[in-house]
């Protein structure tokens, strides 16, 4: 049953991506066609308020795929009575939970080209437990309280997940549209290095506007934040409950609470101070790193370098 999973959940992905990739390529060669066209980063060629506009069976396609992504997770994590729980499993309900985000998002934002990099990882991550199935097997997993932690948690993460996502993308389309300004007479810009470079650069300028991607850029961070913080919370009362005492200093923690007062940092700049640019992606990629260090990069050490479980 669960092999059927594996496969199912693939091959829906699998589709969605190709359905991406064969929607997006006429646009990518028109691009091109066009010499590049920097300026959609700034002016989108569609009207970014309306959302995607996609068929009806792909939204059940995208339904069916986060479905049985949801379901395998359901089955791979909770057998029987028992919790089993790892750094594979991890990142699988991370990309599971940022592609129901950004389908959500898409109703109301036309994202382009981001489904070409979500939904293709998200098929990645969903088989990472195949090749690593080592786990730590939860005995407090009942619990009410963990079970309230654990939802939370996963779901502050698949928002920083997606976030990240944003910022990087973000990233690159703002040195696509400075290497644009930049670009000498002969028409060569800084990401136009061979035909990689140039599909690169076409893809980008299917992306919206930055300032639109910078509006979600801080729903995202803003709402993982609240729910990383109630995660924290929940945390500390889980961990009474369950050790006796509220704070246990271990590698989760301090790299929860490192990440919390970066996340922090950044909303608290972008209110007082206009944080945006170069500088607050570049923070919100080093603390969403330092949030993938509390969990998934600490048993990725456990279970992979140092086989313990």
């Amino acid at each position: 049953m669960v092999i059927v999973l594996y496969a199912l959940t693939a091959l829906l992905y699998c589709a969605l991506a190709s359905h991406g990739w064969a929607t997006r390529h006429p646009q990518l060669s028109a691009a091109g066609a066009s010499g590049g066209a920097a300026s959609a980063v700034l002016i989108p060629a569609t009207d970014t308020r309306g959302g995607e506009s996609q068929p009806m069976w792909w939204h059940l396609l995208m339904v069916a795929a986060l479905a049985s992504h949801g379901f395998l997770l359901h089955e791979t994590i909770f057998p029987a009575d028992r919790m089993v729980f790892g750094f594979a499993f991890a990142l699988s309900a991370m990309l599971w939970l940022g592609v129901g985000i950004y389908w959500v998002e898409s109703f109301f934002f036309s994202l382009a080209g981001l489904g070409l990099i979500v939904i293709p990882v998200a098929m990645l991550a969903s088989l990472i437990p195949l090749a690593f199935p080592g786990a730590q097997i939860l005995g407090y997993a009942a619990r009410p309280l963990f079970k309230l932690h654990f939802i939370i948690a996963n779901v502050a993460y698949g928002l920083f997940t997606l976030a990240a996502f944003h910022a990087f993308l973000m990233l690159l389309a703002e040195r696509r549209l400075h290497g644009f300004n930049r670009r000498p007479a002969n028409g060569a810009g800084a990401l136009e290095g061979g035909e990689y470079g140039r599909w690169l650069g076409r893809w980008l300028d299917l992306l919206p506007p930055l300032l639109t991607l910078e509006k979600l850029l801080f729903r995202l961070i803003g709402a993982g934040f609240v729910l990383l913080t109630l995660t924290i919370a929940s945390g500390l009362l889980f961990s009474e409950q369950l050790f006796g005492r509220v704070f246990r200093l271990d590698h989760k923690s301090v790299f929860a609470l490192v990440s919390w007062f970066m996340f922090a940092g950044i909303l608290a700049g972008r209110r007082f101070y206009g944080w945006r640019g170069r500088v607050a992606l570049r923070w919100v990629i080093a603390s969403f790193g330092i949030l993938l260090l509390a969990y998934v990069g600490s048993r990725f050490v456990i279970e992979v370098i140092l086989h313990r479980f």
